[in-house]
C-alpha cells in the first residue's frame, strides 16, 4: 500500500473572537490556490489515490475536496474521520484503516503534528523522531502490513515549495 500524508494548506490565522471553534477555520486564499499547484503537479507526477480520508475539521475537509476534485475522486471516496483531528488517536486510525478500507493508494488529510508522529511511528517505530511536515507538505510511505509500530518505508517527503515549483 502507498500512505499518503497530506498537511492540510494555508489556513486563516487562529482568532478566538472569529473562530471560538478551531475546526471551523477556513483555508485562506491563498491556501487553495496554493493547494490546487500542489493537487496539480501531483497528478502530474502520476501519483494515485484510490481514496481520501480527511479530517473534518473545515481546512483539512477544504484541502481535501481540493485534491479529490483534481484526481476526479468520486464523493463516496471522500471520507471524513474524527481519528484524524488533533485530537485523533494513530492507534484507532490504523485499526480504522485496516478494518474498512482495503485500497493500494490511501491519503490521510489532517494536521501537525499528528501527521508527523504518525509518519515517525510507522518509519522508525517512535513518535518522538522529528519529521517536519510543512502546510501543504506530502510524505510517501510504502507499506505492507500496516500496524502501529515500525512498518513503512519512506519513499518521500515534499515540502510545499517544491511541489508548487515542479515542472517550471
Amino acid at each position: 500500500m502507498k500512505l499518503y500524508f497530506l498537511r492540510h494548506a494555508i489556513a486563516e490565522d487562529r482568532d478566538e473572537n472569529l473562530y471560538p471553534d478551531d475546526s471551523l477555520r477556513h483555508l485562506t486564499e491563498k491556501g487553495e490556490k496554493k493547494m490546487l499547484k500542489i493537487a496539480e503537479h501531483l497528478k502530474n507526477m502520476e501519483v494515485q489515490v484510490d481514496l481520501i480520508l480527511t479530517s473534518p475539521y473545515v481546512r483539512a475537509f477544504e484541502t481535501a475536496k481540493i485534491v479529490a476534485k483534481t484526481f476526479r475522486i468520486k464523493k463516496k471516496q471522500l471520507v471524513l474521520s474524527d481519528d484524524l483531528t488533533p485530537s485523533g488517536f494513530a492507534k484507532d486510525l490504523i485499526a480504522e484503516i485496516n478494518e474498512k478500507y482495503q485500497v493500494e493508494n490511501l491519503m490521510l488529510v489532517g494536521h501537525e503534528p499528528y501527521l508527523s508522529d504518525l509518519v515517525a511511528m510507522l518509519v522508525a517505530g517512535d513518535p518522538s523522531v522529528s519529521i517536519a511536515m510543512k502546510k501543504g507538505g506530502l510524505c510517501c510511505l510504502s507499506i505492507d502490513n500496516l500496524g502501529y509500530d515500525k512498518c513503512a518505508t519512506l519513499e518521500w517527503l515534499m515540502m510545499p515549495a517544491q511541489l508548487t515549483r515542479m515542472g517550471k
